[in-house]
């Protein structure tokens, strides 16, 4: 998964940095590998937090719709059961 951040310097000398992809990603760093390794350490726990939003909200539901990208293909395949799937 590639990410973007975008990082700005603070009055105070210190990196800011914000995930362009997941904007409540948000840290800052004396240097930059002091800001990268934060925004590793934050984007993980947003991550994280969105899967467990995403799975309670989804806990009564018996099935799940994903959109699988296959590389060689131009159209996604959706899929909406472990047995049947649904070519778009």
């Amino acid at each position: 998964m590639n990410l973007t951040v975008s990082i700005q310097k603070n009055s105070n000398g210190w990196l800011t940095g914000q995930c362009e992809q997941i904007p409540e990603a948000i840290s800052e760093g004396r240097d930059m590998d002091h800001l990268m390794k934060n925004m590793y350490e934050v984007i993980t726990d947003a991550l994280e937090i969105r899967k467990e939003v995403f799975l309670e909200a989804n806990k009564n539901e018996k099935r799940t719709r994903r959109i699988l990208y296959i590389p060689n293909e131009k159209k996604p395949i959706t899929k909406t059961s472990k047995r049947k799937r649904v070519y778009a």
